[in-house]
């Protein structure tokens, strides 16, 4: 008979079997920094190849989209 018990307040797991057993255990670490510091979202549904990120104040968001692009932007794009 396998039992195994997990237990999470001490982070420890027992495992009493007669075979050899791998057992992984894993937890989900820190998450990395928020996109923006204002917690300003990005729609980027609309990315195209060289797509520039830029604010866009009438959604109140960041965009990625054929709107700014590099290739639009040394082409005489408004800086």
């Amino acid at each position: 008979m396998t039992s195994v018990n997990v237990t999470t307040s001490k982070n420890t797991v027992t495992v009493n079997e007669g075979d050899a057993t791998i057992i992984t255990v894993a937890t989900q670490g820190p998450q990395g920094p928020q996109f923006s510091s204002t917690n300003t979202g990005l729609i980027d549904s609309g990315k195209v190849n060289n797509s520039v990120i830029y604010y866009d104040s009438t959604s109140a968001t960041f965009k990625a989209d054929a709107t700014r692009t590099v290739e639009n932007l040394v082409d005489g794009g408004s800086f």
